[in-house]
């Protein structure tokens, strides 16, 4: 029963991360049907300009309380991460937004390379360890361990998902956004600037992805140039387990990959004799995805895609 408990709070945190850097995909595909295979390399970005401005304070000022370190450098990560999200739209995907859905496509996976070897001149391609300034408390529960940054970790991604459904439900902006995802050419009809709209769903996501980059380095105590990539093919997964277009979707989506992706890791060993090992607990978000795409494409909260002249 420990290791359970165990693997379900680990699941539970790796979920919670992984439902983050999922809504950014789902925003943007439920308003432009695209998917921005950038985002996990804007999540890459905000974990590294935070560690930056952290190892830089630490330097600088080696007496300031942990907390207010962290929070400086996600202070700076976000609108960093932010302003990235807007010039890649700007420049990469509004002039293709009436073109054939490969080019985009294609455009995306382009950016995402891009934003790899920019970070791997500006940081280096050694992994970059995350500073031991959070507390770093640990609490039994039933005979399996959290620790406080776990905690921090849930917390805020409870936060935050919960705003961002406040915003898409009883704010003017998120009226915009549900508008321009039902048909942008309508809702430009009724007065909505759908550009601007569009410009703040990859501002929206961007910032998630920062948040998101920073709780991945904190939880594993590292960040690479290269760890976007991973992170954006499993986050892609959770969008699509949970019906891509779909918030809640992708909420549920992340939580649950978290989830499998622990308790395989965790059981593997056992269910294959040792043959295997925690090391491949990779593979279970693309079973996952090949399983959802085969029996129920349109995922598990059944978002409908509306064809659009």
């Amino acid at each position: 029963m420990d290791i359970f408990l165990q693997q379900l709070i680990n699941g539970l945190v790796l979920g919670s991360v992984y439902a983050l850097v999922a809504l950014g995909y789902t925003m943007v595909y439920g308003i432009l049907e695209l998917i921005n295979f950038a985002h996990g390399e804007i999540t890459m970005m905000g974990a590294m300009v935070a560690l930056a401005v952290i190892g830089a304070l630490a330097l600088a000022a080696p007496g300031l309380p942990g907390v207010l370190v962290l929070g400086t450098g996600l202070a700076l990560a976000i609108p960093v991460c932010v302003a990235l999200g807007l010039l890649i739209e700007r420049v990469a995907y509004r002039p293709l937004r009436h073109a054939p859905r490969l080019a985009p496509l294609i455009t995306a996976i382009g950016v995402s390379i891009i934003l790899q070897n920019v970070a791997m001149l500006i940081w280096g391609k050694q992994y970059i360890p995350f500073p031991a300034i959070l507390p770093q408390g640990r609490h039994e529960v039933l005979g399996a361990t959290i620790s406080d940054t776990q905690i921090a970790i849930l917390l805020l991604a409870v936060l935050i998902m919960l705003t961002l459904i406040l915003v898409v439900q009883k704010t003017r902006l998120g009226r915009a956004m549900r508008a321009t995802a039902q048909s942008r050419q309508v809702a430009s009809l009724m007065g909505v600037d759908v550009n601007r709209v569009i410009a703040s769903t990859f501002a929206i996501g961007s910032a998630l992805a920062a948040v998101a980059g920073v709780m991945v380095s904190a939880y594993y105590g590292l960040a690479h140039y290269y760890m976007g990539f991973l992170l954006g093919l499993k986050a892609f997964s959770a969008a699509v387990l949970g019906g891509i277009g779909n918030l809640g979707g992708a909420m549920l989506g992340g939580l649950l990959l978290g989830l499998i992706e622990s308790f395989g890791a965790g059981y593997i060993g056992d269910l294959t004799g040792g043959f295997l090992g925690s090391n491949y607990q990779d593979v279970f978000a693309f079973f996952v995805l090949i399983a959802v795409l085969v029996f129920r494409p349109s995922g598990l909260l059944g978002a409908r895609v509306v064809e659009r002249a």
